[in-house]
């Protein structure tokens, strides 16, 4: 079973590791680049941004999906 809110705090911590602990490899690789560039890219104003959206996400699917295939 899956647990949305490991599944966030993991994204929170780091955009992608609750995407791969939920199983959705595209999506963390997609973090994984997303986040670095909003942080670089912004001066750090939006990067915070990925981490809250990125944890969000990952809860949701996590508690939509709860079994592991």
């Amino acid at each position: 079973m899956r647990n949305p809110s490991t599944a966030a705090v993991l994204s929170f911590l780091l955009p992608g590791m609750g995407q791969i602990y939920n199983g959705e490899w595209l999506h963390a690789i997609l973090w994984f680049i997303i986040t670095p560039g909003l942080w670089i890219g912004t001066g750090g104003c939006f990067g915070w941004v990925c981490h809250v959206i990125s944890a969000y996400l990952a809860y949701v699917y996590a508690k939509d999906h709860p079994v592991v295939l």
